[in-house]
Order: C-alpha cells, then structure tokens, then sequence
C-alpha cells in the first residue's frame, strides 16, 4: 500500500518558508528540499548579481539573489509554481509582493549537475510562460559556457550559446557582460 503525498497550500507553503532553515521549491503543492551550492556556484551568481545590482541602480529596477522567489501560475493547467532563481530582475511596478515576484524579465540559472536537466527543461519551459520575462541565462559552473534563450519581438525564444571571451547581450536590461567577468575568480580550466 502506499500514501498520497500531502499537498500543501500556497499560503502555508510561504508561511513555511518564512520559518524554514533550508529553502523549498513548490509545484502545484508539493514542496521540494533544495541542496546548497559550490564555491563556483557562488562566485558566479554573486557576479552576476553585483553587476546587475551597479547597472540598474537607480533604474526602478530590482536585483534579487537565490533567496527571493519567483510565482509562476498557469491558468491553462491550473498550477501553481515557486521557484528559487540564482539571480532575478525585475523592472515592473506593480511586482510587489514581498516574498516572491510574478513579473522578471530576466532569469539567470547556474547550473550543476544535480538540477541542470530541471534548469533546462522543466524550469526553461515553466519561466517561458511567464509574459514579462525577455532573457533565461544559464550558467554553466564546470567551464565557460552560457547558453541564453531570448524572447524576440515576434515572441519566439532564440537560444544563443556564449564562450570565452564572447559577451553576452542581455537585451532585457540593455546590459552586455562579458564572460571573463561572469566567471571572476572562479578557477576553471578554459579561463586560463
């Protein structure tokens, strides 16, 4: 015999989540453990941030880091979704929740190896559907490697895949940052 898992309300879920030493992520209301990050991890989101952080100051735009969610509710399958992005923007007016945001226009995963097929199949579908949202980043954290699907004016979503000294165009906050500073001290073998 085997039990139901127990489903959670999204109101308990961030009530709990206020409270909780370790972070969940939450699909249509069942909660899931996240496992911390390596010092590339890190490093990598920390830069990311700070650059985005100095860039948009001042812009009315918001920068957030790993511990802000982001609500994703598709109205078609009737679901409710919160995840936990390395690195968010958002530059709506009206996203004003306080533990949790429903409008970014970028999102930036770093990837390893225990959430990499997630970040780029499940999570990459599910923030697509988000209308605000321009640019999906992800990062890879064994080498330098940056893969970034951006929403076109017709809509579509055009992947682009960044190396070495390439800089990436992060048209959704009129920002280019170039590779050597997204992965700052951090030691990988093809940077050297």
């Amino acid at each position: 015999m085997t039990t139901a898992p127990a489903f959670l309300s999204i109101s308990d879920y961030l009530q709990g989540e206020q409270h909780s030493p370790i972070r969940h992520e939450y699909l249509n209301g069942e909660i899931f453990a996240m496992t911390g990050g390596s010092e590339e991890h890190n490093r990598i989101a920390g830069n990311l941030y700070a650059a985005l952080l100095s860039h948009l100051r001042g812009s009315g735009c918001k920068t957030f880091i790993a511990d802000m969610k982001v609500q994703i509710q598709d109205g078609v399958n009737r679901s409710d979704i919160f995840y936990y992005p390395d690195v968010m923007v958002t530059c709506d007016p009206q996203d004003q929740q306080r533990y949790y945001k429903t409008r970014p226009c970028l999102i930036v995963e770093v990837l390893s190896p225990s959430t990499e097929k997630l970040d780029r199949r499940e999570k990459r579908l599910n923030y697509q559907t988000l209308a605000s949202l321009q640019d999906y980043l992800l990062v890879r954290q064994d080498r330098a490697e940056v893969d970034l699907y951006h929403r076109d004016d017709s809509g579509l979503w055009r992947p682009q895949h960044f190396t070495g000294g390439d800089w990436v165009p992060l048209t959704s906050v009129n920002f280019e940052m170039a590779m050597s500073e997204i992965y700052d001290e951090v030691v990988l073998e093809d940077l050297n």
